[in-house]
């Protein structure tokens, strides 16, 4: 009786959290796609009728995630390499297209070689317990992304944050550690933070690492073929290119869209990592079909068209944030893809990516604990794929919606 009753109250407990998140309006819908990834999608209403909508909110930068080249790559890749390894790679997993996979990635950003990981969210998961130890020290952007955060809670290193984008801050934090006499020191920081956009100051950061010989990890998820030179990242934007020690990034965005992360750095990195790096050596191989989408689409992004792409797709976000602001809406500065409608408050966020839904877009509205409290957002996304009439389309289905919502309030 006494267990039944400790386990009512923990369902009790858990059933008054969700109910309170509810009220809080910070519960995040998920929609049902029925369609592929793209431009327009069909999305599944709470009602159960399906609707096209325009897509808004993806991370498809150059629109290749139900590219028809993409999706049958992938399926070449099934019929030679089957659904899965059904293993660990070190023990019985580890397939030609893995290593074509780490080679076509590693020699595309300028690294020595790669190791690949079931998600992004792993490779930041595991390779700071791999390499450092208690005697390091780990200097990271207060915005980092939830998967650095939690991999830099993992190792023994000291911790150390800086706020973010400021460089005065990261010299104290470095001024910090190296006094400490920490071994060595790792600058941890995103290339491009996703909830708003903003691109890491990669040169002021690598000047830095350089006075207090200090490493740098760039996690590059949202530029990687698609920002800088050559759609190289956000090193080449910034001119850094060979002076970043370590990359993760992702093949579940403008590298097909699928999943999967990597790990570009030198190959005694890579080689220590294959070695001791925790969620590549206890989890399944990347599928094959992973791994074709992605070759196809770094072939894409290497290629005239990927060029043609990336310039579609910031002429596209110029046109969008343009239409927003003139429309009066309150964006969050910047130049990437990413454009967010700053809204305040959770509740309004929600309300307004309904009402936008049932006008024929599909966006996600963000709030805490994804954002701080207080700047909740609808956080808009551009691909190549879109053309002009859809960005106007949707700019007028912003206005409209703010207008319906506010009438409701």
């Amino acid at each position: 009786m006494a267990r039944n009753a400790q386990r009512s109250g923990f369902y009790a407990r858990i059933r008054d959290e969700f109910i309170g998140l509810e009220q809080r309006g910070l519960v995040k819908p998920e929609r049902v796609l029925g369609s592929r990834q793209g431009a327009t999608i069909t999305v599944r209403r709470t009602d159960g009728t399906l609707v096209e909508a325009l897509n808004f909110c993806a991370n498809d930068y150059l629109g290749l995630a139900g590219d028809e080249r993409v999706a049958e790559a992938a399926i070449r890749a099934i019929r030679d390499g089957g659904a899965g390894l059904a293993s660990v790679r070190f023990i019985c997993g580890t397939h030609e297209l893995h290593k074509e996979l780490e080679e076509s990635i590693s020699d595309y950003l300028g690294f020595d070689d790669a190791i690949l990981f079931a998600a992004a969210f792993d490779a930041n998961g595991g390779v700071f317990e791999a390499l450092l130890g208690e005697e390091d020290a780990v200097v990271s952007d207060s915005l980092n992304h939830a998967s650095i955060i939690d991999g830099v809670r993992l190792c023994k290193a000291k911790r150390f944050r800086y706020r973010s984008g400021d460089m005065q801050s990261l010299e104290e934090a470095l001024t910090t550690a190296r006094t400490a006499g920490a071994r060595s020191i790792l600058i941890a920081t995103d290339g491009v933070f996703s909830m708003d956009g903003a691109i890491a100051d990669l040169a002021s950061i690598t000047a830095l690492a350089d006075r207090f010989s200090a490493l740098v990890l760039v996690d590059d998820c949202h530029a990687t073929g698609f920002l800088g030179k050559g759609g190289r990242g956000s090193a080449a934007l910034c001119g850094v290119e060979g002076r970043i020690d370590i990359l993760t990034g992702t093949f579940g965005k403008a590298l097909g869209g699928a999943m999967g992360g990597f790990v570009a750095a030198r190959q005694d990195v890579v080689s220590l990592l294959r070695q001791r790096c925790r969620p590549y050596l206890f989890s399944n191989a990347l599928a094959p079909a992973v791994c074709g989408a992605a070759l196809e689409a770094i072939r894409i992004a290497r290629s005239i068209e990927g060029a043609q792409l990336r310039a579609r797709l910031f002429c596209n976000a110029k046109r969008l944030r343009k239409g927003l602001t003139d429309a009066g809406f309150e964006l969050a500065p910047g130049r990437h893809p990413i454009t967010p409608v700053m809204l305040g408050e959770a509740r309004l966020a929600q309300e307004l990516a309904a009402a936008l839904l049932e006008s024929g877009v599909f966006v996600t509205g963000f709030s805490f604990p994804v954002v701080p409290q207080g700047q909740a957002r609808i956080r808009t996304q551009l691909s190549a794929a879109h053309t002009s009439d859809q960005i106007d389309r949707a700019i007028a289905a912003f206005t409209a919606a703010r207008q319906s919502v506010t009438e409701l309030a």
